[in-house]
């Protein structure tokens, strides 16, 4: 039974993942929604898992089995943008599909269950910055998290523009935006990462995404919490959080609280299981 309750949040993923699966699928009638979001719930689920076994890749693995999944077969290939602009294009057609699902279950409301779940084990871009060497901050976080909004206002100024000047051959440019767009996130992604000494500055700093994330991950429903008498304050979690959260406080107004990746690094280094 022990065994059982320790993978419980790997099965209660699973179930959500496979709940939205099957649920799209009978909605729009198309089998690619079954395998979609059974494929990502699988690779969730697996990552969890070994994360529980005390792997120090499940994390990886999900991210990887995802991030390219999303990047390589659902962008290259079949033609998708599934970045903001991909978003902003369907809204604007009135169309339920592709990017505005990925939105409403990765990135709206998603984060009611799982917080910024999507950024530790998901997003295509951290992918690539997480294999950079600054995997813990070296350096204080920056009030510039600002500039996230900029960008967050210039997809949308991007793509409501292409539809007020009825630019033909939209679908082909939302693919150019996808490649452009991905090479730009790359680029500077790593040019901060190097700056500021942070694998994770991106994130922290210039990412669109992060302005529906973050008020919605204020509610999430799985959080890290801190087990107060077991805590010997040793200050080690706050050391090797790449999100520069206050893990030790339990409250939901905690220093940087909705930027909790779940990479559960405070956990793997707590020397006292309190966390």
């Amino acid at each position: 039974m022990n065994q059982i309750r320790k993978y419980i949040l790997p099965i209660v993923m699973f179930a959500v993942f496979e709940a939205v699966a099957i649920a799209l699928w009978l909605y729009k009638d198309n089998l690619f929604y079954l395998f979609n979001f059974s494929y990502i719930g699988f690779s969730i689920t697996l990552g969890l898992s070994l994360m529980i076994a005390k792997s120090r890749h499940g994390r990886r693995v999900t991210q990887l089995l995802v991030g390219l999944y999303m990047l390589i077969y659902l962008g290259i290939i079949s033609n998708e943008n599934m970045q903001i602009e991909g978003f902003w294009y369907y809204l604007f057609t009135g169309v339920f599909e592709a990017a505005t699902i990925h939105y409403a279950v990765a990135k709206i409301f998603g984060p009611l269950i799982f917080g910024r779940g999507w950024c530790g084990y998901a997003c295509w871009t951290a992918m690539v910055l997480d294999f950079l060497p600054y995997k813990v901050p070296e350096q204080p976080r920056k009030k510039i998290g600002w500039l996230r909004y900029i960008t967050f206002a210039t997809s949308l100024i991007f793509v409501a523009a292409l539809f007020v000047a009825k630019v033909g051959n939209i679908e082909r440019i939302m693919f150019i935006a996808f490649v452009v767009g991905n090479a730009l996130y790359y680029i500077l992604g790593i040019i901060l990462a190097f700056l500021f000494k942070d694998n994770r500055a991106f994130c922290k700093y210039l990412c669109p995404i992060t302005v529906f994330l973050k008020p919605m991950s204020y509610f999430s429903l799985f959080r890290v919490k801190c087990d107060k008498e077991k805590c010997i304050s040793c200050g080690k979690c706050k050391k090797v959080c790449p999100m520069d959260v206050d893990i030790t406080d339990n409250s939901r107004k905690r220093k940087n609280g909705t930027e909790c990746i779940l990479c559960f690094e405070c956990k793997n280094n707590c020397p006292k299981d309190a966390l």
